[in-house]
Formats: C-alpha cells, structure tokens, sequence
C-alpha cells in the first residue's frame, strides 16, 4: 500500500517471505499499519485472526478503515468468514481453537509474558499448526530468555530447550548467554525479528520520528504517615509496608496531582494503580472520566475513543487497562499518582502519548 512508509512496505515484505516472523519496532512506527497490510495479503489464502489487548482491538478496527480495510471485532469463531481479517481480545483466545486460520498475528506480544500462563501455553500449543504468523511488540525485554524463547516456538523457529543449549549456560546466577556465542545468537534473533527504535536503524530516513522532548517532573508530595517503630522511609520493610504508605498517602497524592490536572492546559492522562486512587481522583476532578477494570470491553474502548475525539479532558485508568497499543499522541501531559515495579508497564505508558504525531 502507497501509505505505508517504505521501511513498513520493506517489513512487510519481509515478513510475508518468512512466513512466520516478529516486528520489534518501538511505539509509533506502525506496527498497526504493518500488521494490517500484512494480514491483507495473508488473507487472500483464507481468512486471518488477528489477538490483541481488550481496547486496542477496537482501535485496530479503525486503523483498517485508513487503508481501505474491513477488520471485523469477533467474539466468536462463528462470526469469522472464509476468508477476511478479523480480531478478537486475548481473554477470548481459547473459543477459536480449531478454527482453520491461514495467518494470525499477536499483538502487543510482549505482554504475553504478563499475562496468564495458560494463554501463553494455548498458543504454543493450539496455534502453532498456522502456516502464516507474525508477533508485534515495541518492547520484547532482551533480557527475559523466556520471553524470546516464547516467541521463537510460537514462530516455529526452535524450542526453548534448543535455543539454551545453543546459546546459553547455567550457573549459580541462572541462564547466561555463552562468550563465544554472542554474535550467533544475535545473528540467529535477526533472522526472524525485525528490531528497530528509529527507521534510521534500518538504513531508512528518521527524520519524520524525531519526537519532541520528553519531560519527566518529580513531585515529591508531604504525608503525616507514620508507623509505630518506624521513624523514616528507610525503615520500611516489604511490599506490606510500601502498600500501606501508599493507600495512607492516597489523599495527598491525589490532592496535589488534581491541583496539576486542573492548572494544565490540554488533555490529561492519570495513571493509577489502586481503585481508590482512581476514585479519589474521579471525584476530585469535574471534567474527569474513569475508565475502569469493571467496564465492559465495550465501554473502555468507547471511553478511549471518546477521549481521542475530545468529549472530555482528563482520562484516568490504569496502566494494564490503557497502557499497551493505545493512541494517545493528542495527550502531551501524563500523571503518575503511582509507579509499579515494572519499568516495561511504565515506558509502555509513557508511550501512549510520546509516539509519532506528539507536538509538544
């Protein structure tokens, strides 16, 4: 497709010769566009199954529709015709066993490893007979073996247990990638996975996904809590105790993070982590709309459109909720009212918004 840029055509291509192949391009080069045109040419042979995250399957409908693309949402394998693009949410994986796919792709692939193990072994198990597959991510960890070998059986290109006795050796600090084998396994990942931050890492013009800054604020917030035996932040001890400073903290975070909501100009996404921070920030915040674990697949992908469109201002919801796949680039101001553990759930959010089409 003339729409495509031409490092996307280039990896499309690439990736239908392979037959079976992984895009690690980072957020906002296109993954949406790459995987579509690909499944346009896949689905010539029979009809192709597209898996994504709840809300980003809605939106993936609507990156059809730029590329003169019918992608049908399907809640069940009797709604997929012979042939045509269709997708569905990962939740709703295990209904389409048996379904005689010519191609299926994952999207958002790295999640995978976040995810249920008993998703991940349905698709090493039940899906790996499809002649044509393709894994897209912008963030496949290079340092989680068992996320790349994942991603190796499912493409059909070597199992777990061959890929660590190729590459890697077990010692007292676990699997660790042999000296004299770096350049092969490296060579080896290259073979099926396209990787990529910049089309310029490709040989290919960049210029177009230069961003903007990126701007990171720390707010450090005042608390009266205290614990008895603990007289300061260094005392704390456990997740137990970080957990309780953070749901005693929870009024003056959200009271500072409303006073910078409201004294922003433009949308805002709140991040939250816990449903009474989430609450707490709804009620402190007029022009607000919480969009929930609770809500139906229907209604968070309605609210995120709604947000995109404009009908409210301040988006508040949870990184597992909206921060993998999601459009955001019209949001320049983020909020964190609380960071978990996982830096790969942090960068993801972030990207929601600092991705190719941000201005400020």
């Amino acid at each position: 497709d003339s729409r495509l840029y031409d490092f996307q055509s280039d990896i499309v291509r690439w990736a239908l010769q392979r037959g079976k192949a992984a895009v690690f391009a980072d957020c906002g080069l296109g993954k949406s566009f790459i995987q579509l045109e690909w499944s346009r040419h896949v689905s010539k042979s029979g009809p192709v199954l597209i898996v994504a995250p709840l809300a980003v399957a809605r939106q993936t409908v609507g990156e059809g529709l730029k590329l003169d693309l019918k992608v049908h949402y399907v809640k069940s394998p009797l709604d997929i015709g012979c042939d045509g693009i269709f997708i569905t949410n990962y939740d709703r994986l295990a209904d389409f066993i048996g379904r005689d796919l010519a191609g299926i792709v994952c999207d958002e692939s790295s999640i995978l490893k976040s995810i249920d193990g008993a998703t991940r072994d349905l698709l090493l198990k039940e899906f790996t007979h499809i002649s044509y597959r393709l894994c897209c991510t912008a963030t496949p960890c290079p340092n989680d073996i068992a996320e790349l070998a994942n991603h190796a059986e499912f493409l059909g290109v070597m199992k777990r247990n061959e890929m660590l006795a190729s590459f890697f050796v077990h010692d007292q600090d676990g699997w660790r990638l042999r000296g004299h084998a770096a350049k092969p396994f490296y060579r080896w990942l290259a073979s099926w996975s396209m990787a990529l931050k910049s089309p310029s890492d490709l040989g290919y013009d960049g210029s177009r996904f230069v961003l903007p800054e990126l701007k990171i604020i720390d707010e450090i917030v005042e608390t009266e809590w205290r614990k008895p035996g603990h007289l300061f932040a260094g005392g704390l001890h456990g997740i137990t105790d970080r957990a309780d400073v953070r749901k005693s903290s929870v009024p003056d975070r959200v009271g500072r993070a409303a006073t910078i909501a409201a004294n922003v100009n433009g949308p805002v996404i709140v991040w939250c982590g816990l449903n009474g921070e989430a609450d707490a920030m709804a009620a402190a915040i007029p022009d607000a709309v919480n969009v929930e674990g609770s809500d139906s697949p229907e209604v968070k992908a309605e609210q995120f459109a709604r947000f995109v469109n404009g009908a409210f201002r301040v988006l508040i919801t949870k990184p597992k909720i909206g921060g993998f796949g999601m459009n955001f680039q019209h949001c320049p101001t983020m909020i964190f009212l609380g960071l978990s553990d996982s830096y790969e759930m942090y960068y993801q959010c972030i990207r929601r918004c600092w991705r190719y089409g941000q201005k400020q």
